[in-house]
């Protein structure tokens, strides 16, 4: 009858296969992976570093600077967080008045600061009142079918001064 071992740190062996010997290159003919260690041959790509940067042709004029630039961004452009009303039917019970603030914690907008425009896309059966900065003519027509009411918003930006 075969005696049984103790485990101890002394005779711990891991399982077959679990443990991968590391590739250890440049380290003469007979590793396979010697002279040149698996870089190819002599050049730029041989060398160490990180590389060629993003874009880079080799020294020809990268296509980039090649073409020609275009159009320009407007400092004025407002953007918008878009809504449809079909959002607001599935969100909100008849009788509720939708704000930025009930928008954030529905998570249909990310923060109250964003500008705000409800479209009509979809249809409204309950009667709201719905805040935001601005709305399409469609989303007016079906809000007051329901029997709801449209408030539009003064962004904080476009407000007069108080004196």
């Amino acid at each position: 009858m075969a005696q049984e071992q103790q485990f101890h740190l002394g005779n711990l062996v891991a399982p077959e296969g679990s443990r991968k010997e590391r590739i250890r290159r440049g380290r003469g003919i007979g590793s396979g992976l010697g002279k040149t260690a698996g870089r190819g041959g002599k050049g730029q790509t041989a060398r160490a570093g990180k590389g060629r940067p993003r874009g880079f042709e080799g020294g020809q004029s990268p296509l980039v600077r090649r073409l020609p630039k275009f159009g320009f961004n407007s400092p004025n452009k407002v953007y918008f967080d878009v809504i449809n009303i079909n959002a607001l039917e599935s969100h909100f019970q008849s009788g509720e008045t939708v704000t930025l603030e009930q928008l954030v914690e529905k998570g249909l907008i990310k923060s109250t600061k964003a500008m705000v425009k409800i479209l009509g896309e979809g249809n409204l059966t309950k009667k709201l009142t719905v805040k935001a900065h601005s709305f399409s003519k469609s989303a007016i027509q079906k809000i007051n079918q329901a029997g709801g009411q449209t408030e539009e918003i003064k962004h904080k930006e476009h407000q007069e001064p108080q004196k």
